[in-house]
């Protein structure tokens, strides 16, 4: 087979006909490497983004809304679903090297209910009332590991397990986090070797950024300034912008429903394709 001029063939109709062809798509083909830029408004985007790259929490949704385990590998309830017991990944570090401890979660769970260590790899949960939704709940972000039962800490000083380490943080202005050397979502996860989030108050000038390839993602653009765009994609539709997306950008099928920013977890999930 001949080689072919990228920019020519995804600038015609040949593109969709080949992917159709080979069963092909962004989603099914993620890449290691690059910096992935995010633009934000000034409201709460920042902080969630950032604290769904640094921290994990027991059990994650997926794009999808499937339910899968993070720092849990598996769990038990019993036939009231008020006793649960949850077996937890080995070999887990924090980011300043300390190694994750089952106190670190009963902490947490603590917080839901009666939980004291049965193992060094597992915890049991007693509740003081039935929630089959258990480990549903657990993925919110209100539940993420810290060490020490220490809590949720400011960006620049945040200590946790996840894909991205804190390089930089300025509160409410920006953030930038280094992918975690042989971290144990390699090869599923963290795809970007940086994540970079700045936050632009102006909506006309998180489109422009994004427009002029300052950005690669912007969440709540200007429409009225990126609409006929040539190769950018909308989530969820052009007419209702809430993140614009440059065509070098690889992401999942499908993006969190609760919030157009992924529930928090952009860093891991997307990638420059």
């Amino acid at each position: 087979m001949t080689r072919m001029d990228r920019r020519a063939l995804f600038a015609s109709g040949a593109a969709a006909a080949l992917l159709a062809a080979t069963g092909a798509s962004l989603a099914d083909t993620p890449k290691k490497g690059g910096t992935l830029r995010l633009a934000v408004p000034r409201d709460d985007s920042l902080e969630q983004v950032a604290r769904g790259a640094v921290f994990d929490t027991l059990t994650e949704i997926a794009p999808d809304g499937t339910l899968r385990g993070e720092l849990a590998t598996g769990w038990h309830t019993d036939a009231h679903a008020r006793i649960w017991r949850f077996d937890l990944r080995q070999g887990i570090t924090f980011h300043d090297g300390a190694a994750l401890a089952v106190e670190d979660v009963v902490a947490v769970l603590r917080e839901v209910g009666q939980a004291e260590a049965l193992t060094t790899d597992s915890v049991r949960l007693e509740l003081a009332e039935a929630n089959p939704g258990l480990p549903f709940l657990l993925a919110d972000s209100r539940f993420v590991i810290t060490r020490d039962g220490q809590g949720v800490t400011p960006l620049p000083t945040a200590n946790g397990t996840g894909c991205y380490r804190v390089e930089r943080a300025e509160d409410d202005r920006h953030f930038l986090g280094r992918k975690v050397a042989g971290h144990y979502k390699d090869g599923a996860a963290g795809w970007a070797e940086a994540f970079e989030i700045i936050v632009i108050p102006d909506a006309r000038i998180r489109a422009e950024a994004l427009r002029d390839g300052y950005v690669d993602v912007a969440a709540l653009p200007a429409s009225d300034d990126l609409r006929g765009q040539r190769g950018l994609r909308y989530h969820p539709s052009e007419s209702d912008m809430a993140l614009a997306v440059a065509p070098h950008v690889g992401m999942p099928r499908q993006i969190g429903a609760r919030r157009a920013l992924d529930d928090g977890r952009i860093a891991e999930r997307w990638w420059r394709a």
